[in-house]
């Protein structure tokens, strides 16, 4: 039950993740147009200023960020 629930989780962040990177190109391309896409792009760059600005935390929460999802299929 464990591991079935492990592959619906892994499942659904492959998805968020591919929605994401979805979102970013639609974003670059097109730009903020498109009513599901939003601000993606904008939402990452604060999200980079934000852990640059806090130092060795947003250091080491960026680590952790990467730890979780390395070895995701995109």
């Amino acid at each position: 039950m464990l591991n079935q629930a492990r592959a619906w989780i892994g499942a659904l962040t492959d998805i968020g993740l591919s929605l994401i990177a979805l979102g970013i190109v639609l974003g670059v391309l097109i730009g903020n147009k498109l009513a599901f896409v939003g601000d993606v792009v904008g939402n990452l760059i604060g999200l980079v200023n934000q852990l640059g600005s806090a130092g060795l935390v947003g250091l080491i929460a960026l680590g952790i960020i990467i730890w979780l999802l390395r070895g995701r299929s995109a």
